[in-house]
């Protein structure tokens, strides 16, 4: 113990000995400055917003269900509201107009939604649009002294590029993180439909959603939006959705309101190692063609079950996730070339976007009474929604009492896509306990629990 004691002050007696001049780094060596990362965060911290929501939820008690019980003790009937908060990050993207861009689960259900600036301004924001398949969001600022970031091209992104993290982690404030890309083309992450995302090890955790991840030209690369980790700490494993994405998401909502996506009528299934060797191909590349939908533009072109497609819109396609991620960012009416294999020669063929067909409804009953459910009619036809309309509801169902109501789209039961009545009944069928309704409203997507 004495000697470690003596280690401690011989220590500090160096330290303490030390000219002024050594007290710290220098701020250069022979003549050239060190490195640092403070010019370009001057320039870009500003573009970073602390964005902080607001939600009411009511309360009721089960009590308050019984008539005689609100009688006998004289409780009015009205339900109470309970406020809850939320907080993350966002980027100025468009200065002029205001628009910041952050995460739909930054904002979702959010009755009130304030922006914080660098400069400590707060300002009043409102949602301009949602894309809860890419959980991306629009918001809008009063466009008063903002600095927007400009959006790289993500493509030009490698495996090993320096990137820095701003966001705004644990409500702490603005804070700064650097990293390098991991990898790139990340998918799996459970409730998104579509996925590209940007894998990083600058320290990423609750409240960065929605901020920044650029590069060191300032550029904006990605918004940052989920971490993957066992305890719920940060553990050098993040996600960002890339800029590219994110334009064209951005762009959807701020037109429309919505992103309108459509289809090119092609069901796709990856190329395994056996598929690949009975096609005489390398496993993971390409994706097989398993269905082609009736009266859909891959029809009108020729495409047959068995073709397998390999490249679209100079992009190559290498697995389900890579074709449907391509599909989800052509604008409706837009072409693209497409590159196949059959019987072992390459073809090319030109395809056009076409909007999601209409689905003739019927009645679907089960375990959830007092509903019908039919298909899309054909004023959802331009939204390019795919789900189960739910065309009746009687007002004292359980359907009703859980907040649904009449026009409500499902789009999702237990976790689980479903585009069609088909679909409905046959997670339906498998369902077992609870369910969950993912519904969409609106511009807006939510989950109902039916016990």
């Amino acid at each position: 113990m004495r000697t470690g004691l003596r280690s401690i002050f011989f220590v500090l007696g160096l330290v303490s000995g030390l000219s002024p001049a050594w007290a710290a780094l220098p701020v250069s060596v022979d003549g050239k400055p060190l490195p640092s990362l403070a010019p370009i965060l001057r320039e870009v911290t500003p573009s970073v917003v602390n964005v902080y929501t607001q939600t009411r939820v009511r309360v009721r008690s089960p009590l308050l269900d019984d008539p005689f019980f609100r009688r006998f003790f004289n409780v009015p009937d009205v339900p109470r509201e309970r406020v809850s908060q939320s907080l993350g990050s966002g980027v100025i993207v468009d200065a002029e107009n205001g628009y910041v861009l952050t995460n739909n689960h930054v904002i979702a259900r959010a009755d009130e939604i304030a922006v914080g600036l660098k400069d400590g301004r707060s300002l009043e924001a409102k949602v301009i649009g949602i894309d809860p398949d890419t959980d991306l969001a629009v918001i809008q600022i009063p466009p008063e002294d903002l600095s927007a970031l400009q959006l790289a091209d993500t493509d030009e992104l490698q495996v090993g590029d320096f990137v820095v993290a701003v966001g705004n982690p644990f409500g702490l404030g603005q804070t700064v993180t650097s990293g390098i890309v991991s990898a790139l083309g990340r998918t799996g992450l459970r409730g998104l439909e579509y996925q590209n995302f940007i894998q990083t090890d600058a320290s990423i955790n609750p409240g960065n959603s929605g901020g920044a991840l650029i590069n060191l030209r300032g550029e904006l690369v990605g918004i940052n939006s989920a971490i993957f980790t066992p305890s719920g700490g940060n553990i050098g494993i993040g996600f960002a959705i890339p800029s590219s994405m994110a334009r064209y998401v951005m762009d959807q909502l701020i037109q429309f309101g919505e992103v309108r996506r459509g289809t090119l009528g092609i069901f796709v299934q990856d190329l395994t190692v056996e598929l690949a060797g009975a096609f005489a191909m390398d496993a993971g590349r390409g994706v097989l063609v398993a269905e082609i939908a009736a009266d859909s533009a891959a029809e009108d072109a020729g495409l047959q079950p068995g073709d397998v497609i390999v490249r679209m819109a100079n992009s190559s396609v290498d697995s389900v996730q890579d074709f449907h991620n391509a599909e989800g960012q052509l604008a409706l009416g837009e072409s693209l070339q497409l590159e196949y294999l059959r019987n072992g020669k390459s073809y090319t063929t030109s395809l056009v976007i076409q909007a999601v067909p209409v689905i003739i409804g019927s009645e679907v009953d089960y375990r959830l009474k007092g509903a019908r459910f039919a298909g899309l009619t054909t004023q959802h036809k331009q939204q390019n929604l795919s789900g189960v309309l739910l065309d009746e509801l009687a007002p004292d169902s359980r359907l009703a009492r859980e907040g649904l109501a009449e026009g409500d789209i499902i789009t999702g039961v237990n976790r689980q896509r479903v585009h069609n009545l088909d679909d409905f009944k046959q997670v339906l069928e498998s369902a077992r306990g609870t369910i969950l309704l993912k519904i969409r409203r609106g511009g807006t997507s939510y989950i109902a629990r039916i016990d």
